[in-house]
């Protein structure tokens, strides 16, 4: 991690975001409506990330049991210091965080998560692990869908064999997908609902690696320019805080169900440039420049498509929506013609299992070119 990055972590942490969002503040539970969580282990995938470190580190504070899988090892480290309290100037501190487990490992890895819920067993599991760039992933979509889709089958299945239920950390980007990260989630999000599991969209949590306020901030350090995709280009935002909150809400929430945040507006993008350039370089004018929407990228997000709907809300700030998937059998198939595909490294045969799973779906010209190009590949 450079200096510049560290400085730029360092400085977002330190940014009042609600004076951004100008919204009420999710809630965050009280320790006593949590106290079933603490009762038995929980498992995070992906504990090394933004927002898995950040429930994780919430959870050490609340001194519960809790396995933290992780497959970056300095992430994990990293983890592991920080939820260690600073002993005080003078004193030795023999703490050890005996609540909380350390998982070098992949949520892949069958033979690892047997003996975790054979040996632990886990009564929740904290799904964050994923892969989420949308860039990254619409030239990369076998990948996408090896551990977006798969991964998330295998855990859930575990989890399901084990007695755990699993909260499924999805995205905006799942509603009426154009990109590869959202048709993944959104198949993930069929999947884990199938088996009893519970899915919470998210939007844009700021501050979190490569999240698009880091950017910016790296953006501005260096003067300029900012770049944005669209000046109509809206986001719904929330902190970290607010997303570990919301996470412990849907993990109390029963029956198990999709789940997205009641917010009352989304923001556009420039007001965030805006706002940053401000308190990063006050008195200075930073040039923005106008690069154009991206392959995957959407102009807006919405939390519920056209054919969902609101079920219900409660008083966590969460509202229940009705989902609407391929039938079981269906997404059973569906999913065994994806593996093939992904087996046989077949771009065009994953894409059309995907458009069948998630017929709203619509690719973009760069994927749709990788498509052709395995085609072509196929046929010689």
């Amino acid at each position: 991690m450079t200096f510049i990055l560290q400085a730029v972590i360092a400085l977002l942490q330190h940014i009042d975001w609600h004076e951004f969002l100008a919204r009420p503040e999710i809630v965050s539970p009280s320790p006593e409506s949590l106290f079933p969580l603490g009762r038995v282990p929980v498992l995070i995938t992906g504990a090394g990330g933004s927002i898995g470190s950040a429930l994780a580190l919430r959870i050490a504070a609340l001194r519960f049991p809790a396995l933290l899988l992780e497959s970056s090892e300095r992430r994990l480290l990293d983890l592991q210091n920080k939820s260690l309290p600073k002993p005080l100037p003078g004193l030795h501190s023999d703490f050890s965080a005996a609540h909380l487990s350390f998982i070098l490992g992949c949520a892949a890895d069958d033979a690892l998560l047997s003996n975790l819920f054979a040996e632990y067993a886990p009564h929740v599991v904290f799904h964050a692990a994923a892969h989420k760039h949308v860039p990254l992933l619409e030239k990369q979509p076998l990948a996408a869908v090896a551990n977006n889709i798969f991964v998330t089958e295998k855990l859930t299945s575990k989890a399901k064999e084990h007695g755990a239920r699993v909260v499924l950390l999805s995205t905006d980007k799942a509603v009426e997908p154009q990109s590869v990260l959202g048709v993944t989630k959104r198949v993930a999000e069929q999947i884990v609902l199938a088996r009893g599991g519970t899915v919470l969209r998210l939007g844009n949590v700021l501050a979190s690696s490569g999240s698009v306020a880091e950017i910016f901030a790296q953006q501005i350090m260096h003067g300029g320019p900012v770049t944005i995709t669209d000046v109509r280009a809206q986001r719904y935002f929330l902190t970290l805080d607010e997303a570990v909150n919301l996470l412990f809400a849907a993990a109390l929430e029963t029956p198990p169900a999709l789940l997205v945040p009641l917010l009352p507006a989304s923001h556009t993008v420039f007001a965030l440039a805006e706002y940053l350039s401000g308190k990063l370089a006050p008195g200075r004018t930073i040039p923005i420049e106008y690069t154009g929407l991206r392959p995957g990228d959407k102009l807006s997000e919405r939390f519920w498509s056209a054919t969902e709907s609101i079920r219900s809300s409660s008083a966590s700030g969460l509202a229940t929506i009705r989902f609407t998937g391929v039938a079981p059998s269906e997404l059973q198939s569906g999913l065994a013609a994806l593996h093939a595909a992904i087996e046989e490294n077949d771009t065009a045969m994953a894409l059309e299992c995907l458009c069948a799973l998630v017929p709203e779906y619509r690719p973009s010209p760069t994927v749709l070119a990788l498509a052709c190009k395995s085609t072509l590949r196929v046929c010689l």
